[in-house]
C-alpha cells in the first residue's frame, strides 16, 4: 500500500467506534450467509472472526473489511452437495486459499487496475441500491428471509421487488417503530453540530441505535406486549457456554476428501471467484478512501490466501473482501485497519460472552444502519456527475448498475466490463496516430505518425486507415516519436508494404522495425 504509514495508536478514537458499528452489520451477514449455503451457523462467525483478527493485519488495504461474502453463497452450497459433507468442502477451502496464496506471489493482484472506473463506480452504487431495496422488508419487520441476502431471485420463490410489495402487506408494528426511531438516530448524528461535539462525536450512532432498540422493545415486551418484535425479527447466534459447547458446534476438514477430484474442482472455483470479488472490493474501497491510498492487491491475496487456509482449518466459511463491510467501514469513519481487527474482536466475544445479548438486536434497527450505508453509495449526485461525463462514463456505469441488480455482483461486472471495454477501445481507435495529406503534381503524399504508445488495441484502426489509402500514392509511416508500437500492429504495417504495390502505392517507412510476415507461396 502506498502513503506513508498511518498512526494506530493516533486514530483509535476513530477506528473503535468505526469497528463497532461494522460488527453490529457483520454479525446477522455472518450468521444469514451460513444459513444461506447450508452451512454450520457457526461457520460464518468463525470466518468473522478469522478475517477480524488475522486477515486485517496482512491485509493491502488500511480500510477493506473481510468475512463470509453473499456471493459465495451458491457456489458454497452447491460445493457441500458436491463433496457429500462440510468436512470434505473444508478441505476445499484450504486449498484454494492455498491458490489464492500462489496467485498473490504470481503478483496476479494487478487484474483489479484492469476495471474501469466507471464499472467500479457502477458496482458501488448497485450494491447501494440492494442494501436499500433488500433492506426495507427487514426494516418493516415482515421479512424472514436471512438477513444479508443479495440475490434478486429468491429462494422463497419471490424477487427483491415483489418481496417489498409483500412487506407492505404484513407490517410488524414495533419493528417498524424500532426501525424509523433508529433511521433518525443516525440521521441525527450526521448532523455538524453532533460531528463537531467532543463527546457525542465518540459515540457511533449505530451504536446508539442499537442500544435503544434493545430497550425500546425490552420496553415494548412488559407494557405493550402487542408491539415486541418476534424472535424471527431478531439476531439469533448459538448460545456457547464454554469450550465443550464450541468444539460441538464447529466442524473440522476431512482429510480422507484429498483423493476426491472434486474437491480442487471446488477449490479452484473457490478460489477464482473470491480473488476476483476481492479485487473488486478494494479496488471499490480504494475509491472510497477519503485519503485516497492505494492497497496492495498482491499482498491482499496473500491474506486472504491464509485467511482461507485458517478459516478451513477452524471449520470457517470461505473469504472475501466485502464491499458491505468495507463501505460501511468507511461510511463510520475509520482511519486503519484496527478498525477491522475491532469488529472481528467484537464478533469473537459476540460468541463467548454477549450472545444473549446480541440476540435481543432487532434487525429492523441494523436494516436501517444499512439503509444509510446504501444511500451514502448510491446518491443522486453519484447519477449526475456521471452523467456530465459522458456517454463513454455513464453507459457501462448505468449498465453495470442494472446488470449487478438482476443478476449478481461478478455477472453484473463481466456485463459492465463488456461495454467498458467496448468504448475503451473506441476511443483507441481514434488515436494511435496523426494523420496529415500534402497534394503534389506526381502524387499525393500522405504522412502517417504514429503516437507514443501504439499497443494491439490500435490496430484496427490502422489497419482500416491503411485498407483505405488511395491509389498512386505516397505513403509514409513515420514511428519516430513511438516508444512503443507492438507487434500486431508492426505485422500489418509490414503486411500494408508488401501489398501495396498492387495499388501502386509507394511505402516509407521511418523507424519502423522489420518484422516477418507469414508467407505460404
Amino acid at each position: 500500500m502506498t502513503g506513508v504509514k498511518p498512526n494506530y495508536l493516533a486514530n483509535l478514537k476513530k477506528d473503535i467506534p468505526s469497528g463497532l458499528v461494522v460488527f453490529f452489520v457483520a454479525l446477522p451477514l455472518c450468521l444469514g450467509i451460513s444459513l444461506a449455503s447450508g452451512a454450520p451457523l457457526l461457520s460464518g462467525l468463525v470466518t468473522g472472526i478469522v478475517a477480524g483478527v488475522l486477515v486485517s493485519w496482512l491485509s493491502g488495504s488500511e480500510l477493506a473489511v473481510s468475512g463470509p461474502a453473499a456471493g459465495l453463497t451458491v457456489i458454497v452450497l452447491n460445493g457441500i452437495e458436491t463433496l457429500g459433507t462440510f468436512e470434505a468442502f473444508l478441505l476445499a477451502v484450504v486449498i484454494a486459499g492455498f491458490i489464492q496464496l500462489v496467485l498473490g506471489f504470481l503478483k496476479a493482484g494487478v487484474i483489479g487496475l484492469y476495471f474501469p472506473s466507471s464499472v467500479i463506480k457502477g458496482m458501488l452504487a448497485a450494491i447501494g441500491l440492494i442494501l436499500i431495496l433488500k433492506q426495507i422488508p427487514h426494516f418493516l419487520g415482515a421479512d424472514e428471509d436471512f438477513f444479508g441476502e443479495m440475490e434478486f431471485f429468491q429462494a422463497n420463490g419471490r424477487n427483491t421487488f415483489s418481496e417489498i410489495g409483500h412487506a407492505f402487506s404484513s407490517i410488524e408494528v414495533g419493528a417498524l417503530l424500532i426501525g424509523i426511531i433508529s433511521l433518525a438516530i443516525l440521521l441525527l448524528w450526521d448532523n455538524p453540530k453532533i460531528k463537531n461535539n467532543k463527546i457525542l462525536s465518540l459515540v457511533p450512532g449505530a451504536l446508539v441505535a442499537v442500544v435503544l432498540s434493545i430497550a425500546i422493545n425490552a420496553f415494548f415486551a412488559s407494557f405493550m406486549p402487542e408491539l415486541a418484535v418476534a424472535s424471527s425479527h431478531l439476531v439469533s447466534i448459538p448460545i456457547i457456554n464454554g469450550f465443550s459447547d464450541l468444539s460441538t458446534e464447529l466442524q473440522f476438514l476431512d482429510l480422507e476428501a484429498i483423493t476426491n477430484p472434486s474437491v480442487y474442482i471446488v477449490a479452484f472455483t473457490i478460489a477464482i471467484v473470491a480473488s476476483l470479488e476481492t479485487l473488486l472490493s478494494i479496488e471499490a474501497i480504494d475509491k472510497l478512501d477519503p485519503h485516497k491510498r492505494r492497497s496492495n492487491t498482491n499482498r491482499e491475496l496473500k491474506a486472504q490466501g491464509v485467511g482461507n487456509m485458517v478459516a478451513g482449518l477452524v471449520g470457517g466459511l470461505p473469504m472475501t473482501a466485502v464491499i458491505v463491510r468495507g463501505s460501511t467501514n468507511v461510511a463510520a469513519g475509520a482511519q486503519t485497519r484496527v478498525s477491522s481487527f475491532v469488529h472481528g474482536s467484537f464478533l469473537a466475544l459476540s460468541v463467548f460472552l454477549l450472545a444473549s445479548l446480541m440476540n435481543q438486536i432487532p434487525l429492523s434497527a441494523l436494516a436501517a444502519v444499512l439503509l444509510v450505508v446504501g444511500f451514502k453509495l448510491t446518491k443522486p449526485s453519484l447519477y449526475r456527475s456521471q452523467l456530465k461525463l459522458g456517454s463513454e462514463q455513464f453507459i457501462p456505469f448505468i449498465v453495470t448498475v442494472v446488470a449487478i441488480m438482476f443478476t449478481d455482483l461478478l455477472i453484473g461486472i463481466c456485463v459492465g466490463l463488456a461495454v467498458g471495454v467496448f468504448y475503451i477501445l473506441k476511443a483507441n481507435y481514434k488515436s494511435p496516430y496523426f494523420f496529415h495529406k500534402e497534394e503534389h503534381r506526381e502524387r499525393e503524399i500522405i504522412r502517417i505518425r504514429l503516437s507514443e504508445h501504439v499497443s494491439f488495441l490500435n490496430k484496427a484502426s490502422i489497419v482500416l486507415t491503411l485498407d483505405h489509402m488511395p491509389e498512386n500514392s505516397h505513403v509514409i509511416i513515420d514511428g519516430e516519436n513511438s516508444a512503443f508500437i507492438d507487434y500486431d500492429v508492426l505485422e500489418a504495417i509490414q503486411e500494408f508494404k508488401k501489398t501495396a504495390h498492387e495499388r501502386n502505392i509507394q511505402v516509407e517507412l521511418v523507424n519502423i522495425k522489420d518484422v516477418e510476415v507469414m508467407d505460404l507461396h
